[in-house]
């Protein structure tokens, strides 16, 4: 699979005029770009899959400007494409890289382990795109269609053991370069997956530096653990409870069932409702966290590659909380508070230094939905 450069437009409240450079190519008519040619994504600018994706990179990067102009010409100047307000804001000089070097670890993950599922002991992240595979010819294959997709599970586990070199000591990698065949790559690649790997990559080299072991004998069940205290999600896996949020009587258990993703394991309240947590004596609290609905099931992706006047899509989401209190008493009445009135964030931890036996979350305001949406809910001593 080739290399793309991509470009970001922006919608003005004027006509732009565009006069590309004098290097640029000339697309006259629709049929000289790919079928998968349209104004709100433009992947399908490809190049380097027929040559050298490492030293042809330079020469790669000059044919992918010259397309990249060309097409910004093209919709500016041939035919009705509806971006007469429209100008090129930025462009990408650095050719993203879809497939070139990629080690051998302890573990190549195959097409069978995408497709079936395979239940890795040392799993750490996920994939959940398609097998989408690009034809090397990229731009330039006869006929339009420039790539194919191949059904895959969503998600389906990467091993720690695929991002560990097979034969060089103290080597890992994460992103486009773990240790997959070319099929699996195919879903590996896209960008969402390799900062997933890299945050599981990075915790599980804090732990076995900070356990002075070789990453190969780190506790696996550990790094696992702190990955999801993290809110990252991981198949197969759930989360444990501290102990202190076990031992507390809860009016809601569905905030701390070890689940923080799916409609099953999200609390939903309404205006009025609280979530509240009891303990028979004062306890000390040192941390509490919260995971609200970032709405994870939206259908569109976080990407956008063009910029309208009025967005509707990429802002925060509906679901996310905004405002809330968290109240706590003690043995004496005494009463603590948290107090937030612009989060935007999805996972949010309060360091505290109490010593409360009763404490409560209450939802005040969303950004836009009528519903309060909660996933976790918990405290450590």
């Amino acid at each position: 699979m080739g290399m793309s450069c991509l470009f970001q437009i922006r919608e003005t409240d004027h006509y732009v005029k565009f006069t590309p450079p004098k290097w640029a190519y000339k697309f006259e008519t629709d049929d000289e770009l790919p079928q998968h040619f349209r104004e709100d994504n433009f992947w399908w600018i490809e190049v380097g899959g027929e040559g050298d994706c490492i030293h042809d990179t330079d020469c790669c990067r000059d044919d992918l400007l010259k397309i990249c102009y060309g097409v910004w010409d093209h919709m500016k100047n041939y035919g009705d494409h509806g971006v007469d307000n429209w100008e090129l804001e930025w462009i990408g000089f650095l050719p993203g890289k879809r497939e070139s070097r990629r080690y051998v670890g302890e573990h190549v993950v195959t097409q069978q382990d995408v497709q079936s599922v395979t239940k890795f002991e040392d799993v750490i992240a996920y994939g959940g795109w398609s097998m989408d595979d690009h034809y090397p010819e990229g731009f330039y294959r006869k006929g339009g269609v420039t790539n194919v997709y191949h059904p895959a599970p969503s998600p389906w586990g990467l091993p720690l053991r695929a991002m560990i070199s097979k034969s060089v000591d103290n080597l890992t990698f994460a992103g486009r370069n773990i240790s997959v065949t070319h099929a699996a790559l195919s879903s590996s690649r896209v960008m969402a997956t390799c900062s997933i790997l890299g945050q599981a990559l990075g915790t599980a080299i804090a732990q076995a530096v900070c356990t002075e072991k070789d990453i190969r004998e780190i506790d696996i069940k550990q790094l696992q653990q702190t990955l999801m205290d993290d809110d990252c999600y991981i198949p197969f896996c759930e989360r444990e409870i501290p102990d202190i949020t076990q031992k507390a009587k809860c009016n809601f258990e569905i905030v701390r069932n070890g689940h923080d993703r799916g409609e099953e394991n999200c609390w939903k309240g309404k205006k009025g409702e609280t979530i509240e947590y009891q303990f028979d004596d004062d306890v000390a609290v040192k941390e509490i966290t919260l995971v609200f609905d970032s709405d994870l099931n939206r259908d569109y992706h976080n990407m956008p590659c063009n910029y309208p006047l009025k967005e509707t899509k990429y802002k925060l989401p509906n679901t996310l909380i905004k405002e809330y209190r968290i109240e706590a008493i003690d043995g004496n009445n005494k009463v603590y508070n948290i107090n937030v009135d612009d989060n935007h964030q999805r996972m949010v931890k309060h360091h505290v230094n109490w010593n409360v036996n009763k404490i409560t979350f209450i939802p005040i305001s969303t950004h836009g939905a009528e519903e309060f949406r909660v996933f976790r809910f918990d405290f450590r001593r």
